[in-house]
């Protein structure tokens, strides 16, 4: 068939509009593919490809998470030592050595880095002090001030309205003013605390040794309640909507009414229970059956993910993700909230043998090894490998 000059130009018309209509299409299809994606990326930071930026070499790592603020790190050592490091490239900057022991895991405000240690066992016939209490100032790690207890304190510290609350291994639970080191109050129980305070509602709440959750008044001090399982509670309680979850070493999942500790419901696992958070509308259980769990607030699992080793550590918890560091593994692996899919996985380089936590300080991830700290972080164009 022959076309008229017209004709032809009409056809080649016809087809140039629709090749421009496809592009303009797919145009606008990568483009908010890509903003999708780039909105995505900001929720699902931890599974992104992640790369070990730097390293801080040290064979005395401890089982305690290090503290941190906005742009540093406060790593505790064997020997009664804590570094400070950037968290952008781990240049140090500075280093505190007190002797003994770190006892518990430290923390830190916009002024000072707290942290607890015992300086020794008691002689056998002999009473006298072994643990401590320090803040140290975060600029250059020298002690602003210092007090002395009866025990060393234990698990992990917490810092909440100008208090600082530890619980020690004598069983008494402290509340300190963080400016001055005072004791606000002291609440002396029959059993060791071992485990992290949190503070939610004018109420302290702390698991301890003989497997009971106790809850004090955060201005007094005073029992308000208590709730009794079979095993240690050792991991952080987390509290939403006047209800509080908690995990025992009696393998389950209990959800108390805030008011007065009655029981709402309890899930079993197959092994102890340490680390219970809330993960938006739904709770995150890690058992020593080697299982993640999702449960919705109203005791419902929703689902079970089989990890690599045992999980004594808090994981690390996004908008979408969370970054668990398995013990007897080689990598932190994260899982996907909504379904426990795992999308990503951080190579240590060796097993894991401690229960220190993951952390995160801005765009930087956090793993304590046997031999260091590591920093992962999205790869830049040329990043050679820091060490110290």
């Amino acid at each position: 068939m022959i076309l008229s000059n017209e004709k032809r130009y009409r056809w080649f018309a016809g087809i140039l509009a629709l090749m421009l209509s496809a592009a303009a299409i797919c145009y606008s299809q990568k483009r908010n593919g890509g903003e999708a994606t780039a909105k995505s990326d900001s929720r699902a930071f931890l599974s992104q490809p992640l790369t070990v930026g730097w390293r801080y070499n040290s064979d005395l790592t401890l089982n305690l998470t290090p503290a941190s603020d906005q742009d540093r790190i406060y790593l505790p050592l064997a020997g009664g030592i804590i570094i400070s490091l950037k968290a952008g490239d781990g240049t140090l900057n500075w280093r505190s050595e007190f002797g003994g022991e770190l006892s518990a895991s430290p923390v830190a405000d916009d002024r000072s880095v707290y942290v607890a240690s015992e300086t020794g066992k008691p002689e056998s016939g002999i009473r006298r002090a072994t643990g401590a209490l320090r803040a140290l100032g975060k600029e250059g790690g020298v002690t602003q001030w210092m007090h002395t207890l009866a025990m060393p304190l234990q698990g992990s510290l917490t810092l909440a309205n100008g208090k600082l609350f530890g619980g020690s291994s004598d069983g008494t639970l402290y509340a300190f003013d963080s400016r001055t080191g005072v004791v606000r109050w002291s609440f002396i129980y029959s059993a060791p605390f071992n485990s992290q305070p949190v503070v939610a509602g004018a109420r302290v709440y702390a698991g301890s040794e003989d497997g009971n959750l106790v809850v004090l008044d955060e201005q007094t001090g005073k029992l308000l309640w208590r709730y009794r399982t079979r095993g240690p509670v050792r991991g952080p309680a987390a509290i939403k909507d006047g209800i509080v979850y908690f995990g025992s070493a009696d393998n389950y999942l209990y959800a108390v009414n805030s008011t007065n500790g009655s029981l709402l419901w309890r899930k079993r696992t197959g092994a102890g229970v340490q680390a219970v958070v809330s993960a938006g509308e739904d709770l995150l259980v890690a058992s020593l059956d080697n299982y993640v769990y999702k449960f919705s607030l109203r005791g419902k699992r929703l689902w079970k993910r089989q990890m690599p080793g045992r999980i004594s550590a808090q994981p690390l918890i996004t908008e979408l993700e969370a970054l668990f560091t398995p013990l007897s593994s080689s990598a932190g692996v994260v899982l996907e909230l909504r379904d426990g899919r795992q999308v990503n996985s951080l190579p240590v380089g060796e097993e894991i043998t401690t229960s220190a936590s993951p952390i995160a300080v801005g765009r930087v991830v956090l793993l304590t090894t046997e031999h260091g700290l590591l920093a992962f972080s999205q790869p830049r164009e040329v990043a050679p490998l820091k060490t110290n």
